[in-house]
């Protein structure tokens, strides 16, 4: 999406020329990484870690800690470390070192795991024969900008302190037309929900579509048996609730509505005040009643009946449930085989190895970032 707060950095890709790996393969010297042959190139990576950079809310000055040394971001870092506090040690170089080095990782794995996405759609999108034309991207984008950025002038701020320029912005529209592309491919016709499948949920999941008796009361809590007794006693004398309340009870909630305790369900009140209320009739003043919270006086003053949905009444919600589990189910198993597929055709340099290299460490049981099942942009920065 085209905000000011969203920069997507997996469209370098497209940027930069794609080289082809010739030979015995691996990966070229000008690239970081290839997938399926595809080089996506060094010049590419150093852009968007700058964009990256300038995204991290240090402002459009922030600089990319350099490896391996780190020094011009030890000397930063030193510069905006408060002095420690009399008898605390000083921060060490190291410990800056530790930080930069922290902050590079995160900005590295950020903008590989992107790049990387972005050809995986790419890829995808061409092996299923969908194609995104240069008048959707266009449409797409002027519809975005005009909401994000009404003014020129506050877009082209946000092109220059974000380092990006109009086509990186169109390269990401792209990406995210390819995604959803993908996606309705993959859900089509997951919404196909037969009359027995509706009756089959709405039989093992009755109780959904249940509404359990209600009752409004009047409450007074006490801590003391006698104190409760007192309330009771006024109050079978005629004095109103409220004063009650105020002057016995210690349940502050009810306490500040003159005693009333609206709509409570059966079952969702404590054991013993749950069976003596849903036993009571209606307009009787009734107690004390002794709880681990001390003892109750109520009054019994609405009933609402409990209630069932009928198939027919519940119908369109249960048949709206299904169609989205079924769609669900779907992109995870795409999401699923669509890692583990690309994950295999992504080589990746020594020093920018990721999740999503054949190199890197086994997925995680979440999507993968960059999946159409998942998502295949992300936010690195306000």
């Amino acid at each position: 999406m085209i905000k000011a707060v969203r920069l997507t950095l997996a469209l370098a890709a497209l940027a930069a020329p794609a080289a082809l790996v010739a030979g015995c393969g691996g990966v070229p010297g000008n690239a970081v990484a290839t997938v399926d042959g595809n080089a996506i190139e060094k010049s590419a990576y150093d852009h968007w870690i700058n964009v990256a950079a300038k995204s991290s809310g240090q402002g459009a000055a922030a600089s990319v800690p350099k490896p391996p040394d780190y020094t011009e971001c030890i000397a930063q870092k030193r510069k905006t470390t408060p002095k420690p506090a009399k008898g605390q040690p000083k921060v060490t170089d190291d410990q800056l070192k530790k930080q930069c080095e922290q902050q590079y990782q995160q900005l590295r794995d950020q903008v590989l795991q992107l790049l990387i996405s972005f050809q995986w759609l790419e890829g995808e999108a061409k092996a299923q024969g969908i194609t995104v034309t240069d008048d959707e991207v266009k449409k797409s984008f002027d519809q975005q900008k005009k909401q994000s950025f009404p003014k020129d002038a506050d877009y082209q701020k946000f092109l220059k302190n974000s380092g990006q320029s109009e086509a990186d912005i169109l390269l990401q529209v792209k990406a995210d037309l390819l995604a959803n592309k993908i996606r309705d491919k993959v859900v089509k016709g997951k919404d196909k929900v037969s009359d027995a499948q509706i009756q089959d949920f709405y039989n093992k999941n009755k109780a959904r579509f249940a509404q359990p008796e209600r009752r409004d009361l009047n409450v007074v809590l006490t801590k003391s048996k006698a104190k409760a007794d007192a309330a009771l006693r006024e109050l079978k004398k005629g004095k109103a609730w409220k004063a009650v309340a105020k002057k016995y009870s210690i349940d502050e909630a009810s306490k500040a509505q003159g005693g009333k305790l609206p709509a409570q369900a059966k079952g969702t009140l404590e054991k013993q005040l749950d069976a003596a209320v849903f036993s009571a009739k209606k307009n009787q003043i009734k107690g004390p009643v002794k709880t681990q919270f001390g003892f109750y006086v109520f009054e019994v003053t609405k009933v609402t009946k409990a209630t069932q949905q009928s198939l027919e009444q519940a119908k369109e919600t249960i048949r709206q449930t299904l169609q989205s589990q079924n769609q669900q189910k779907a992109l995870e198993a795409f999401s699923k085989d669509y890692s583990e597929r690309w994950k295999k055709k992504t080589d990746c340099r020594e020093g920018y190895v990721i999740q999503q290299c054949k190199q890197g460490p086994k997925a995680t049981p979440t999507p993968t970032a960059g999946a159409p099942g998942a998502a295949p942009t992300a936010t690195p920065g306000q």
